[in-house]
């Protein structure tokens, strides 16, 4: 009964900090063990909590974690699974109805944290594409294709096909790198050429392609490689016309 009074006094003092200071004084471990408490009814989170830090090595890879990684965690039952699934799942569809019918420019630091918030710490590649209207709102956004631990597969006509069915003027690119290094491939770099390419073909354009790993980011656009690309276009369209 004394170690039940001292769990939920516990339990109580860290609601009382959530509710007075949000999460800005929390750490990973206290994080964890105050969504644990929410599925786990009068007992200690605290050492489940570190055992879960410990096994992921982070809050974010605790929060993508599967319902059976995270049932390997002694300690975590079915009940704290669904509820750390839920919250997550939460916090991503938040973000994402955030952006839509926002104005991509004034949001851009939106996109950025809710691409990283999905990609940052994915095993497996997986690419994204959002789409604007010709004054740049959000319009859509949707995952394109799932792949490997080091690749994903599809077209551009794909993304060009969600383009035309949304009526969309322009496209952003994402997709993340698991190993860690978010410098693009020479597959990411022609892959990129080539959307460009062809999206001009069909007035179309290509605003951006932004590649998220746990080492940074990496923005195609930032890099000049897009105004690249652009320019190519044009050479190439002109050198078509030149009778």
């Amino acid at each position: 009964m004394e170690k039940s009074k001292t769990s939920d006094g516990h339990r109580q003092r860290l609601r009382d900090k959530f509710l007075n200071h949000g999460l800005n004084k929390f750490t990973d471990e206290e994080i964890v063990e105050l969504l644990l408490t929410l599925g786990t009814p009068r007992r200690d989170c605290k050492q489940v909590a570190r055992r879960a830090i410990k096994r992921f090595g982070s809050l974010s890879r605790v929060l993508n974690a599967t319902g059976d990684e995270l049932q390997q965690v002694e300690g975590i039952g079915p009940s704290n699974a669904f509820g750390v699934g839920l919250v997550h799942a939460i916090a991503r569809k938040f973000l994402r109805d955030r952006l839509i019918k926002e104005n991509y420019i004034d949001s851009f630091p939106e996109v950025l944290d809710y691409f990283t918030h999905i990609l940052r710490d994915k095993k497996t590649e997986s690419f994204h594409v959002l789409l604007l209207n010709a004054q740049n709102a959000i319009l859509h956004e949707e995952l394109v294709s799932l792949g490997s631990p080091d690749s994903v597969a599809f077209t551009p006509r794909q993304v060009i096909e969600m383009a035309l069915n949304h009526s969309a003027t322009t496209i952003v690119l994402a997709h993340n790198h698991p190993g860690g290094d978010a410098r693009p491939s020479p597959h990411d770099t022609s892959f990129t050429r080539e959307m460009v390419f062809t999206a001009r073909l069909l007035d179309l354009w290509v605003r951006e392609h932004l590649i998220i790993a746990k080492k940074g980011r990496y923005s195609f656009r930032q890099e000049g490689l897009i105004d690249r690309f652009e320019t190519e276009f044009a050479n190439f369209h002109k050198s078509l016309a030149q009778p």
